[in-house]
């Protein structure tokens, strides 16, 4: 049964039809208004309407960064999207005309589930996702189950706090891991580094073209690949940083791998070399139990769409 995805940003949305084996046959994205709900239930009716003139459609999933009701109809929250209590499945099914099921997911959820049935994680049956981006994203998968929780909101290891009295998170607390363990978290230091030392952090403003605002993430990842020992050793603390609060994870879900995803896995080895050393010195009992093994995610920016369509058809 093919299946439609639907990816849900702030600014685009990008949906596909996929098979069975998580093959995308056919793709197609359209911009969005973060702050209008309205137009964006019309634009994932309308990308769906286009897909489905071609292809026999069963079921659609529909990604969504937030927080998701129990029965995965509606969106309970979301911090980009003016979601609040957000029925989503009912407005767009009611826009398609349609009564074939609609299922809303998570978009970590999603993109980890998509690692899980094909992608880097598809011969366990125990994993974690860290999706490591604007912030840190989660998905579980235990003994071949998504873990949802009891109330649909699951899995937000992101809010996990690490350091007392931290950083302020968005979310309201202080000292959350995605605020040590994200993309921008690794941009926030690499400008306070270029602001404090100048000379030191000479590659990364020359590439930001001299503006220290400039600096972002794929900036610091090309200079680290390039042999920038600043840019290497934030990819470092980066890495240092995922890794002990993966051991945390792992001391409570024993996952059989993590899989680094998101922007910042595009960094690779330098990033998950750290992430690695950092996970097996922290982890609890080392020498006397099994290590989980670290990955990079395989499925892309494709990762939402296929496994939000997945999800959708089970």
């Amino acid at each position: 049964m093919h299946a439609i995805g639907v990816d849900i940003g702030g600014t685009k949305i990008a949906a596909g039809v996929v098979d069975e084996h998580g093959n995308i046959l056919a793709q197609t994205r359209i911009a969005t208004v973060a702050d209008d709900p309205a137009s964006i239930d019309a634009s994932i009716a309308a990308v769906c309407k286009e897909l489905s003139q071609e292809y026999t459609i069963g079921a659609i999933g529909l990604a969504a960064a937030g927080f998701c009701s129990p029965d995965r109809s509606s969106v309970q929250f979301a911090p980009n999207i003016t979601w609040r209590d957000y029925p989503i499945a009912a407005n767009v099914r009611e826009l398609i005309g349609t009564d074939i099921p609609i299922v809303v997911e998570n978009d970590a959820n999603a993109a980890g589930w998509a690692e899980f049935q094909f992608g880097a994680a598809r011969h366990v049956s125990n994993m974690l996702t860290l999706t490591v981006g604007t912030g840190l994203g989660g998905a579980i998968v235990i003994d071949g189950q998504l873990v949802r929780g009891g109330f649909g909101v699951g899995a937000e290891v992101g809010h996990m706090r690490v350091v007392p009295n931290g950083h302020l998170c968005g979310c309201g607390h202080e000292g959350c891991w995605e605020q040590y363990s994200s993309g921008s978290a690794l941009v926030r230091e690499a400008r306070a580094a270029a602001i404090k030392e100048p000379a030191v952090a000479a590659s990364l403003i020359e590439r930001a073209g001299g503006d220290v605002s400039q600096i972002n993430g794929p900036i610091v990842t090309a200079a680290a690949q390039d042999g920038d020992e600043l840019s290497l050793h934030l990819l470092s603390e980066l890495g240092r940083w995922i890794g002990e609060g993966a051991a945390s994870v792992a001391a409570l879900l024993d996952p059989e791998i993590i899989v680094l995803g998101g922007g910042v896995a595009a960094a690779g080895e330098l990033l998950l070399k750290p992430a690695r050393e950092a996970f097996l010195e922290a982890l609890p009992a080392r020498g006397h139990r099994a290590e989980a093994e670290f990955a990079i995610a395989q499925m892309g920016n494709s990762a939402g769409i296929v496994g939000a369509a997945d999800l959708a058809r089970r």
